[in-house]
């Protein structure tokens, strides 16, 4: 499954490569990879194979789960179309309350002591996931955990998450798309190095000259 997953990223160019010249994430991180799991919406196959792969991480690992919690926003139509699968109620959390109206940050109906899985695209440095399982919480629900389609695995992220005390799950991972994208030929194993090099630095990451 996880290199299906990654295999098919790669071919709808939900990710990609830029080593020589990379991109800079809304951290100000420089990065030689940009992922945009929100494509995987336009390919009814993709998305439904997405669907299926986080139905199961949910049997595996979250067996006891009450409702589901889409994060806002790339993390609502996945969250959602799981929900229908399981028939389970659905929620989702904005990354601050609204501004106006009736100021909410949960959107839905959230029973109290609900047992809920968070829903995200991808986990960077786990920052805004773990701030929608906060608000969860504060809300009176139980988080069980999270599931995501991609993570980077990052140092940073695994420790965030532990210090949380959330369980996460994904579908693909960022060893597995490299080990995929070097098979598919998509990076050649010049790029291969520099990507791994950035995986471990990724916040004092640049750009040889």
């Amino acid at each position: 499954m996880e290199k299906e997953i990654a295999q098919n990223l790669l071919e709808i160019e939900a990710i990609k490569f830029s080593p020589e010249s990379p991109y800079t994430w809304a951290s100000g991180w420089k990065s030689p990879i940009y992922c945009d799991n929100r494509l995987t919406l336009s390919y009814p196959r993709i998305r439904k194979q997405i669907t299926k792969g986080l139905y199961t991480l949910v049997c595996n690992f979250f067996p006891g789960t009450t409702a589901i919690a889409g994060v806002a926003t790339a993390g609502i139509p996945q969250g959602a179309w799981l929900a229908d699968k399981m028939n389970l109620p659905f929620i989702y959390v904005r990354s601050k309350p609204k501004e106006h109206g009736m100021g909410n940050q949960i959107e839905g109906h959230l029973l109290q002591g609900s047992k809920v899985l968070v829903v995200e695209d991808l986990v960077s440095t786990g920052k805004s996931s773990l701030e929608a399982v906060e608000a969860l919480r504060k809300a009176g629900a139980e988080v069980v955990g999270m599931v995501s389609i991609f993570t980077y695995g990052f140092d940073i992220a695994k420790q965030n998450f532990e210090k949380a005390e959330v369980r996460l799950a994904s579908l693909t991972d960022y060893a597995t798309l490299l080990e995929v994208a070097l098979e598919k030929k998509q990076i050649t194993k010049a790029q291969l190095k520099t990507l791994e090099q950035w995986r471990q630095n990724p916040d004092t990451w640049k750009v040889k000259g």
